[in-house]
């Protein structure tokens, strides 16, 4: 089984079954999203390795979803669509899309794309590979995706994961509320605002031994949040 995780973001049946049949013979994991709106929700919550996305969707255009996603993550995206003109292409590239596969394609030079991604992947991390952060007893190590508190795995979903990264790298600085829901969210609408709330105090109740009385994490009320900095 490929480690990789891809999100299929295609409204076309048919194209959509050719995608994920391809990426199932290969050893691929995948999630589909059939619209725009299932698209966001779905990379941020299952953080996908990699983005196959459509643009002509029934609810939004993609190059606006390239831009939400952009906007709290570097998440290879890479786009297939039957827009051919050049102008279609630059757009998607320039708001943030890393490679343009146009309609009607191969399965092998589709496949050869994503050894590409995965080769940069791979390359991405290996750079990053010695990157821990320690505060306390809380060690994050982002090659791994993970999290520790006094030598223990945090069991934690990938939305307060990311929330923690966020946090932690801006140690010290207090962040706003739609600061935060546009990093993890890609907008700062007021169900984001609640969401973050509740997401929060998950994580809260994983990571702090007295919640009531923060080591970690501080509520500056009606502005956002800050992670201290433990000695």
């Amino acid at each position: 089984m490929n480690k990789y995780t891809i999100l299929v973001v295609e409204d076309d049946k048919p194209v959509r079954t050719l995608i994920t049949t391809t990426l199932k013979a290969n050893g691929y994991r995948f999630i589909e999203a059939l619209t725009g709106e299932e698209a966001i929700l779905q990379a941020t919550s299952y953080n996908p390795d990699i983005i196959l996305l459509d643009l002509g969707l029934p609810d939004m255009d993609g190059v606006e979803i390239i831009r939400k996603v952009r906007s709290w993550s570097n998440m290879p995206i890479i786009v297939i669509s039957a827009r051919s003109e050049d102008s279609d292409k630059i757009e998607a590239l320039d708001s943030g899309a890393d490679d343009y596969l146009t309609k009607p394609f191969s399965v092998e030079e589709l496949l050869a794309r994503l050894r590409v991604t995965q080769r940069r992947l791979a390359m991405l991390g290996a750079e990053h590979a010695d990157t821990v952060f320690v505060n306390g007893s809380l060690r994050i190590d982002y090659a791994a995706g993970c999290a520790y508190l006094d030598g223990n795995e945090l069991h934690l979903t990938p939305i307060e994961y990311k929330l923690l990264c966020l946090l932690a790298q801006n140690v010290g600085k207090v962040l706003t509320h739609t600061y935060i829901t546009q990093k993890i969210w890609g907008n700062s609408w007021e169900n984001d605002i609640a969401s973050l709330r509740v997401f929060m105090a998950t994580l809260r109740k994983k990571l702090e031994s007295a919640p009531d009385s923060p080591q970690y994490i501080q509520t500056h009320i009606g502005v956002g949040y800050r992670m201290l900095k433990v000695g």
